[in-house]
């Protein structure tokens, strides 16, 4: 989608770089992770209407659920239709990993 501009919900996210230069297309990964894992309900909504559920569970199970607590996965889980026992798995690999094991207790 070219020329589509990150609404407040999303920009807001970047307070650590420059909200302007990021771009849907070339950052959309980037633009993802940011709003799955910091964002509120407005920010994935609005990722998830670019998206599509197809491509939001795509990318969630891609990046298996990098970044998010388990809050957050449970209910993508729920929402999406993910295997629950790869969400656990997910979780679980968090937990060990001592970056994980930070955004686990989220």
């Amino acid at each position: 989608m070219p020329g589509v501009v990150l609404p407040p919900a999303i920009s807001s996210l970047f307070w650590d770089c420059d909200a302007g230069r990021v771009d849907w297309q070339r950052d959309r990964d980037f633009v993802v992770g940011r709003a799955l894992v910091s964002g509120g309900w407005a920010a994935a909504r609005w990722v998830r209407l670019q998206l599509g559920d197809a491509g939001l569970r795509a990318w969630i199970e891609r990046h298996k659920g990098r970044g998010m607590s388990p809050q957050r996965l449970r209910f993508w889980q729920l929402v999406l239709d993910l295997d629950p026992s790869e969400v656990s798995r997910w979780i679980a690999a968090h937990r060990t990993d001592p970056w994980g094991a930070r955004a686990a207790r989220g």
